[in-house]
């Protein structure tokens, strides 16, 4: 592969990476606040012991799990991207590029 192919690859990879780590940076902030939230509710349906309090915790549960699941998924391309960058930095250290 030529070496500049190779350069702009690793540049495309780079901005990825950076834009994942930045998303990933805002979920982890969002996940804090619904991971409080679901906490919350789940003590006032324990207090309360309602049933629009349990269902009120039930939605929280879904979606600070839905959450938690996108946030591995990001996680998981964030360490697919730093792989790739892995390759193409060989890549390019090797003397045949």
């Amino acid at each position: 592969m030529l070496r500049t192919t190779i350069e702009r690859r690793l540049s495309d990879t780079h901005a990825r990476l950076v834009r994942a780590r930045g998303e990933l940076a805002i979920l982890d902030e969002q996940l804090h606040v619904v991971t409080e939230i679901e906490d919350d509710t789940r003590l006032r349906s324990l207090v309360s012991e309602t049933p629009v309090a349990a269902k009120e915790h039930d939605e929280a549960s879904r979606h600070a799990a839905a959450m938690q699941r996108s946030r591995a998924a990001l996680a998981e391309t964030i360490a697919e991207l730093e792989r790739r960058q892995a390759e193409l930095l060989d890549r390019l250290g090797s003397p045949s590029a």
